[in-house]
Formats: structure tokens, sequence, C-alpha cells
């Protein structure tokens, strides 16, 4: 736990001795934000630096890199989908910066890239001896096997976590305020699993599993100090899609894969609001909420700042439940 916090507290200083550089060759590059017609608070807003997802993920590659040790298969596999989710966002990014709107990839193009990818991870996934098709039942030590139908199970897991993450992007600081208490909540319930194994080469898998989300954790929290109200950089579909594959990363990896339901309730929330703001307006033509994702909806009663602290603390009491749980 020790080289964890370090990881942690070394990308976060890269981060932050970064980040003004970046920001600063983003807006030389005219690389700012589109924002939503209707979307009327967030005006202001637009031509902000995006893409700073950017940032944190050469910060937490460079701690990878720099803690890298032996039996480091899963903290590669977190790193690598980190990365790769990250370099989907990217495309997106640019191709919404390039032809100067909010649209970059299509839906459909968006969803094969993710659906590529989860692929891919979910095979080497069920072949790996360190994961396989074994489920932890949260809260206790009953598992469950999925044989062949963890595959379709793993590629579901991804898509789902990476579009929520994607979608609670939509107030300064929120994605990385929530996302960076979702990873460090799901390292210390990885560190506590890692306790009571036998078996010497998981547990180091485990503990370089806690290196690595802590490392990401840190760049995170130094992104926060350019991302939070009044941002000065946006993380883009760049940063949201490659926390989206990191989180869903040590969520399977690790096996939990029904635990991040309750420590990513905001993403759940934030997710099932647009499901049934769409349902509601298809099947009566009225919507449930003012605005969807429900963070808008939120925003139309309240400033964006008390909105965000809000979803950050409601995310760190279900973190504290789930730890004092397993304790």
């Amino acid at each position: 736990m020790k080289l964890a916090l370090f990881n942690f507290l070394i990308c976060m200083v890269i981060t932050i001795i970064i980040a003004p550089f970046i920001i600063k060759c983003l807006y030389k590059l005219k690389f700012g934000q589109s924002i939503l017609i209707y979307v009327e608070k967030h005006k202001q807003k637009g031509g902000t630096a995006t893409m700073g997802g950017i940032i944190f993920l050469i910060s937490s590659i460079v701690g990878y890199f720099i803690f890298f040790a032996k039996n480091n298969v899963l903290g590669t596999t977190i790193i690598l989908s980190f990365l790769f989710f990250g370099i989907l966002g990217f495309l997106d990014d640019f191709i919404k910066i390039k032809f100067k709107q909010n649209e970059g990839l299509k839906p459909y193009q968006k969803i094969i890239g993710q659906f590529g990818i989860s692929i891919i991870l979910a095979i080497f996934i069920y072949n790996s001896e360190l994961v396989g098709s074994i489920c932890n039942i949260p809260f206790s030590s009953k598992t469950i096997d999925f044989g062949y139908w963890i595959i379709p199970f793993v590629i579901f897991i991804y898509l789902a976590i990476v579009n929520s993450v994607n979608l609670i992007d939509g107030l300064d600081g929120l994605c990385g305020g929530v996302s960076s208490v979702v990873l460090i909540v799901m390292c210390i319930v990885v560190f506590l699993a890692s306790v009571g194994i036998d078996n010497d080469i998981l547990v180091a898998e485990y503990q370089n599993i806690v290196i690595v989300c802590m490392g990401i954790a840190g760049s995170l929290l130094g992104f926060l100090c350019f991302n939070s109200y009044p941002a000065k950089v946006f993380m883009g579909d760049t940063g949201s899609l490659a926390l989206g594959g990191a989180i869903a990363s040590v969520t399977i990896l690790s096996r939990n894969y029904f635990l991040i339901i309750i420590v990513g309730f905001m993403f759940v929330l934030t997710t099932m609001s647009v499901i049934l703001q769409v349902a509601s307006f298809k099947l009566t033509h009225k919507r449930i909420f003012k605005m969807s994702p429900i963070h808008h909806h939120f925003e139309q009663s309240t400033h964006e700042t008390k909105v965000v602290a809000i979803y950050i603390i409601v995310t760190i009491a279900i973190g504290i439940l789930t730890i004092g749980l397993y304790l």
C-alpha cells in the first residue's frame, strides 16, 4: 500500500506540473469545446480547452512505468484499457474540434469501437487464470461461475461503465471528482481482498492493481485543480472514456462485477435518468426531468458547484459504507 500512496502523490504532482503547459498548447491549437445549444447555463464555457484527458493519461502512464513490477499482468491490462478507450475518445474529440460541432464520432461508430476493445479484453479475461469466469458476491465469500457466459457479461460491463462515466461528464469537476472517489474505494476493496489470498502471485497482481489505480486517482485529483469550476480545461471524451475503461477493468479484473453498482451509484443514477427520460418522451411525449442526464436537471435549481459537491459527498458516503462492510 505504501507504493500505491507514493504513486498517488507522484502522479498528482506530475499532473500539476505538466497541466499548464498542455492546457496552453490546447488553447494555441484552438482545441476548444463546442457547447450544446440547449444547455443555456453553459454558453459562457464555449471555447474552453478540451481533450484535457491527455494530461492524466500521461501522468498515470508515467507512474505505471515508475512502479512497474513483476506479476503486473492485471495492472498492465488496466493501463492498456485506460489507453485504448482514451484513444477512442481522442478520435471523438478531434472530429468535434475539426468540424466545430458537439457530435464527433457517430453513435454507432463509437459503439463499434467500444465493442471491439471490449471483445478483446473479454476473451483475454476468460482465458486468464488470474480472473477466469468467477464473479464475487459483494460482502460475502460466495462466488458465481459464469462459464462461457462471462464473455458477453464482461462486454456488457465494459459498455455500461464506459458510457455511464461518459454521461456523467457534464459539469466542471463532476466526472473527475466522482471517478477519483470510486477508484480509491475500489483500490481499498482490492487491497483488503489481497490480504486473505494464499496465492502469492495473485496477491502481487492485486497489489499492482492498487498501485496502478491509485496513480490514476492521484492524476485525477491533480487534474481537478484545473477542471473544477470554473474549468480551465475539460477532460473531453479522451478523459471520460479512458476513465470508464479503467474503472471497468479494475471492477472486472478483481471479480467485483456487482460491487460497482453500489460504489458507482452516481454513474447508475445518471444512466437511468437518461434511459427513463428517453423512454418517457417516446411513450408519452412528456419529460420526467427538466433535462437529462439528471445533473443538468439539478443544475436548473441550484449552482453546478453544489451539484458536484453533493455527487462527490454521496459517493464518499457510499464508499465508506462499502469499506466498513468489507472490514
